[in-house]
């Protein structure tokens, strides 16, 4: 589709679901202009270098690991919370390229993940109705009418965080956090002896020691062994904050959103002639998709064709959350179509979202072993089908959370409220994550 009639505020004339309601727009108008004036998050040859990753993906000559928190909170922009997620993302990307042998291209839900899809627009409790809870650059968690009023200072309380996780992150990697020499620097604060953890307490001995080894054959140090490379990502939900910084670049064509390098669209605002896909067409830099099980072949080929996917390889990375019941039924129909388009896409997994239930007890928790069946069946059914699975989309945390059900150090129902810290949806614990990694690396091979 031409780009001719496309710009940043373009969206404006059409639908846009999930947007919060201001009172005052002359506040929110003052608050994008200042927002739009302030320095960019990300770069364009940074966006760049996530496009060529991706391609590497979509030729299968790489895995994606999209994974971090469901939603970042203003307050937890803490030291130890951001390096805890940072080190559970950089040892499961080592899990995956020890066993799998192929480059990880880290992108973390971080830096930006402060917003969040809604089922509903109201909450009742007690008899008192109020908005609901869209994340935190939009209003606040607590219920009163001031707390659930959408606030646009919040966009720039939400940027400033964001600046500062971003920052802090590329200090830690360029100072060498991740050197493969000193794998201590990723050790977790607290206790755990899981079958996996010692699994991958083995791999990092024998990675370290094939390394000196190697070193010592050379003569000379290894550079590439020094660092990562970690990618932001956060979903392109809240279309005022996203067009405030959407830049056009020197020596560079068509316009960048620099406030992250991997924007994505919503399962719940994939609509074709939609504001979302509006605005995330005319973007430079790669785009995600969700797609749930009611998405029909019509529908995702035309999402394709509006979204430019055939512009680029790994322009476009579809990932889909069917749910353990249905991704048998739900995914190879869509597989298929995209085959025949010819369509160079990535293909990546959220064994999360669809494997969503409350418990008897009104909790909001997810159960392992539905989310090892979701991932398990997705490899199957894109080998069966010639494709290829080319990453997984994880909602997780380095805190010793206890959100999902299951797993080898197990959580009961009755543990949930022990420590059930998130905001909106539940996450993967650090043993959870690691033997998620572990699982992925053994379908990687197979």
């Amino acid at each position: 589709m031409t780009l001719s009639d496309w710009s940043p505020s373009s969206w404006q004339s059409k639908l846009a679901l999930q947007q919060p309601v201001y009172e005052d727009q002359q506040r929110l108008s003052d608050a994008l202009a200042r927002l739009a004036r302030l320095p960019p998050l990300v770069t364009s040859w940074e966006v760049e270098r996530l496009s060529q990753s991706l391609e590497s993906v979509s030729r299968g000559e790489a895995f994606l690991l999209h994974a971090g928190d469901c939603t970042e909170r203003l307050d937890e922009c803490e030291t130890d919370a951001i390096v805890r997620n940072l080190k559970v993302l950089i040892q499961m990307s080592f899990v995956l390229i020890y066993g799998s042998m192929r480059k990880v291209v880290r992108v973390g839900r971080v830096a930006g993940q402060y917003a969040k899809p809604r089922s509903t627009d109201f909450e009742t409790r007690a008899g008192v109705t109020l908005p609901v809870y869209r994340g935190d650059i939009i209003n606040r968690s607590g219920f009163s009418a001031e707390e659930r009023r959408a606030d646009p200072e919040l966009m720039l309380r939400g940027y400033e965080r964001s600046a500062l996780t971003l920052n802090f992150i590329r200090s830690l990697i360029g100072g060498g956090f991740a050197d493969l020499h000193h794998p201590e620097n990723w050790e977790l604060d607290f206790p755990t002896d899981s079958l996996r953890t010692r699994q991958y307490h083995a791999m990092v001995r024998s990675i370290t020691q094939s390394l000196r080894f190697m070193e010592a054959v050379l003569g000379t140090s290894i550079r590439e062994s020094y660092g990562v490379e970690i990618f932001t990502s956060h979903e392109g939900l809240h279309l005022p904050y996203e067009q405030a910084q959407t830049r056009r670049v020197p020596r560079r064509a068509g316009w960048y959103n620099l406030g992250t390098h991997f924007p994505w669209i919503g399962y719940r605002t994939a609509q074709s002639e939609g504001a979302h896909v509006e605005y995330f067409r005319g973007l430079a830099n790669p785009l995600g998709l969700k797609m749930g099980p009611e998405m029909d072949a019509d529908h995702l080929l035309e999402l394709i064709e509006r979204l430019g996917a055939r512009q680029r390889v790994g322009r476009l990375t579809l990932i889909h959350r069917m749910g353990a019941g249905r991704i048998e039924h739900s995914l190879p129909p869509l597989i298929e179509a995209v085959r025949r388009s010819g369509a160079p896409v990535v293909w990546s997994c959220d064994p999360m979202h669809g494997n969503t239930f409350t418990t008897a007890g009104g909790v909001k928790t997810r159960r392992f072993d539905d989310i090892v069946s979701e991932l398990v069946a997705a490899f199957s059914i894109h080998r069966q089908l010639g494709s290829s699975l080319g990453g997984v989309h994880l909602e997780m945390t380095g805190d010793n959370v206890t959100e999902c059900l299951g797993g080898s150090a197990p959580v009961d129902e009755p543990d949930l409220p022990r420590a059930y810290k998130s905001a909106v949806d539940p996450r993967l614990n650090y043993d959870q994550a690691m033997e998620i990694a572990f699982l992925i690396a053994e379908q990687m091979q197979g």
